[in-house]
């Protein structure tokens, strides 16, 4: 098994919708990114590049590359996920934070874990999510942006019975 953490966090920008895990959150600002600024995608890639010895997202998705203006980060994430095929490795389960003063995000919970798991292939049980705020301390709490952390835990059996 392998296990890799995530993290990323954006500043709130106006003029852009707010998508987290894939999900549109009605919200007056959304976060300021190359991509569409799901830090909580972001977070996950990471996560799992990690767990995979494969670098980062920024090494991979670099924000100076046009291809990757506006980008669905779901894209992304499915472009990570690819790499992690082509590896024989396969996710076994994440756990993700996400860290917002506003919106409150437990409406939004459950589509989110939706997506997610679908994107990974898992079942709900295997994709958690939590949402927390930091007592309006540092820059989540003054409201001005979102961070979110991922744990992901991998299965490299399929690559250890190839050694």
């Amino acid at each position: 098994m392998l296990i890799g953490q995530g993290i990323d966090a954006h500043r709130f920008a106006p003029d852009r919708r707010l998508i987290l895990g894939g999900v549109e959150i009605p919200h007056e600002l959304g976060l300021e990114a190359h991509s569409d600024g799901d830090v909580l995608l972001h977070a996950l890639c990471d996560a799992l590049l990690g767990a995979a010895g494969l670098g980062d997202i920024g090494h991979h998705f670099p924000d100076s590359d046009a291809a990757f203006k506006d980008i669905d980060s779901r894209v992304l994430l499915q472009r990570v996920l690819q790499s992690l095929t082509e590896r024989d490795l396969r996710v076994h389960n994440a756990d993700l934070t996400v860290v917002a003063q506003a919106p409150k995000l437990a409406p939004f919970i459950a589509s989110m874990r939706d997506c997610i798991a679908a994107d990974l292939g898992l079942p709900m049980a295997r994709v958690n999510i939590k949402a927390t705020t930091s007592e309006r301390m540092g820059f989540t709490g003054r409201g001005e942006g979102i961070a979110a952390f991922a744990v992901v835990l991998l299965d490299d059996s399929g690559l250890s019975a190839a050694l």
